[in-house]
């Protein structure tokens, strides 16, 4: 079975286009589908027409939040209630081209895990949207190791044993791809077709921009340090400790051996400060591994994943 779960937001005038065209393209695939729609607290008519449209199709389920959380909160209720082996995700602003749909699976057929697209002609403004998404886009491939050209592009396909393993809060659904490399998945893109938008308005804000810089920190703390953060604080702390105790042993000897005043010198204050950082950096590093082993062992969580089985 195929999911298909769309995030909405005040989109009443989009969604009724939009939901014929999905039916359209999923009808002519022939394989069993679903659609979910994940309503995140609308004030518009966006859920009196969603109500509609379920009443008209059984395989046409909506979830209806009891606030605005966000689009990745959004994404992560549609994901856990969606029932297929392959979920496709998109915007419900009628950017994305449900006609992409297909193409998105075929590249899952080819043994892909995670399908991203890339809005290779995009329709937005240059200077508010698309030089900031490219810069973006290049330190998330930089700093992740997982190159994409266009991490924010909402139409993507997964194995739902993928999609469902990766926890989504604050704005981590930018950062799919790059979570699911964690699991081991294999991923690639494909350019897909964007729309201008004819109806509604636009929720992406400059600032939001500037969140996605923070949220990078997360994930590369989650990708390369999560099952050993002792490598990160523990050397941090230990490099502070060590050029702390140089500093006040320089200063220690100069007070030993040559009488020197101490007391007007900063580098004392700096030297001692270094130290104190140190232990506390090293000591939260402490604290952090037994956390993730609290973690692993409590919830029974296996710390790889497993792709084949064969003879088991």
């Amino acid at each position: 079975m195929i999911s298909v779960v769309i995030p909405v937001y005040n989109e009443a005038e989009n969604i009724p286009r939009l939901n014929s065209s999905i039916l359209e393209v999923l009808r002519k695939m022939g394989q069993p589908f679903e659609i979910i729609y994940v309503d995140d607290g609308s004030s518009d008519e966006t859920f009196a027409l969603l109500q509609k449209i379920c009443s008209q199709y059984d395989n046409v389920r909506t979830i209806r939040l009891r606030r605005n959380f966000g689009q990745s909160a959004a994404m992560s209720a549609g994901f856990d209630h969606a029932r297929g082996e392959i979920i496709v995700a998109l915007d419900g602003d009628m950017q994305n081209d449900p006609a992409d749909i297909p193409r998105m699976l075929s590249k899952i057929d080819e043994g892909y895990d995670v399908v991203n697209g890339w809005r290779k002609d995009r329709k937005d403004r240059l200077f508010s949207r698309r030089i900031p998404s490219v810069i973006a886009n290049w330190i998330i491939g930089l700093t992740t190791g997982v190159k994409l050209h266009d991490y924010g592009c909402s139409l993507k396909a997964y194995r739902a044993e993928v999609i469902k393993n990766i926890p989504l809060y604050g704005g981590l659904h930018r950062f799919i791809p790059a979570l699911a490399s964690i699991y081991g998945a294999r991923i690639t893109e494909m350019p897909v077709v964007h729309h201008p938008r004819l109806y509604g308005e636009s929720k992406y804000t400059l600032s939001r921009a500037s969140r996605v810089l923070i949220d990078l920190i997360a994930v590369i703390f989650l990708k390369f340090f999560l099952e050993r953060p002792l490598h990160i604080f523990g050397w941090s702390g230990l490099i502070l400790l060590f050029v702390g105790t140089l500093i006040d042993g320089y200063l220690a000897i100069q007070k030993i051996a040559f009488g020197a005043s101490l007391a007007n010198r900063p580098l004392l204050l700096l030297g001692t400060l270094l130290i104190l950082a140190g232990l506390q950096i090293f000591s939260i590093g402490i604290l952090a591994e037994i956390q993730v082993r609290t973690y692993y062992e409590s919830q029974g969580k296996p710390i790889y994943s497993v792709r084949d089985r064969i003879n088991l």
